[in-house]
């Protein structure tokens, strides 16, 4: 019986560490991505992509710390990432900000599910935080945040590129 439950607590922590992964590659991605937002967004929203970049860098250093406590090794960041779409331009900026939160918020919901305890307190910190951005960006919300979107996203949030052509 011991070693049944010893089986189910390492099954858990397997988990636990692969969404942590996923969720430190799509902030990786997501670093990059408001990188890109940056530099393309109007005056305006500056200082609120100013504001996701720094949140994205914290969670990202957040979670190299927690896959290191799951005793993993923390997934590094590619030298660049494939954007969904070419952003020319301001409005495309803020589409892009809202896709990258929507990504982010799928892999967050994932998180949640294969966690417990306190890191899925922070992971669902994580998710609220990356729908208000996606709603701020966006202009409207969803219903479930993380989930809807998952099921209309076709590909991962933390795709990276050969190259900075990906830009």
């Amino acid at each position: 019986m011991a070693s049944r439950a010893g089986r189910t607590a390492v099954g858990e922590r397997a988990a636990a560490l692969r969404a942590a992964q996923a969720a430190l590659a799509a902030e990786h991605a997501a670093v990059y991505g408001y990188g890109v937002v940056g530099g393309r967004i109007g005056d305006d929203r500056l200082a609120e992509a100013r504001e996701g970049y720094a949140a994205h860098r914290s969670r990202r250093d957040d979670l190299t710390r927690t896959v290191r406590d799951l005793g993993g090794d923390p997934e590094s960041a590619a030298p660049a990432y494939a954007l969904p779409f070419a952003v020319p331009d301001a409005p495309a900026a803020v589409r892009l900000a809202a896709e990258l939160e929507n990504r982010v918020a799928a892999v967050y919901a994932d998180l949640v599910r294969a966690s417990t305890g306190s890191l899925r307190r922070q992971a669902a910190g994580a998710l609220r935080e990356a729908a208000v951005r996606a709603v701020r960006w966006r202009g409207s919300g969803v219903a479930f945040p993380g989930l809807t979107e998952r099921a209309t996203t076709v590909t991962p949030s933390a795709s990276p590129s050969g190259g900075a052509d990906g830009v």
